[in-house]
């Protein structure tokens, strides 16, 4: 079976410096959902983009469901690094 590290990968997105001013509870509360809608845009991506059938987990009874798991953490990781979640609370912080 094939292992994949990515654990180099997600250091760096964890480490990633932010350009969103957060002036008030509400910024924080609208942050939090941008993040969350960028954690499941990605999601959708790493389920597309992994739909491989023998990529990183052997073919069994719960694979589907191993495999979901995983795109989860990996978005859940990556979500408010990718630019879409700080593109968006800036356009909605805007738009007031």
């Amino acid at each position: 079976m094939l292992q994949v590290d990515n654990s180099l990968a997600l250091m760096q997105a964890n480490t990633r410096k932010e350009s969103v001013k957060i002036d008030s509870e509400n910024d924080t509360k609208l942050k939090e959902q941008t993040d969350k809608f960028e954690a499941f845009f990605i999601k959708k991506i790493l389920d597309i983009s992994l739909k491989k059938e023998d990529t990183l987990f052997e073919k069994d009874a719960g694979d589907k469901i191993y495999r979901s798991m995983y795109n989860d953490a990996l978005s859940e990781s990556m979500s408010g690094t990718f630019g879409f979640s700080e593109l968006l609370f800036n356009h909605l912080k805007e738009r007031g």
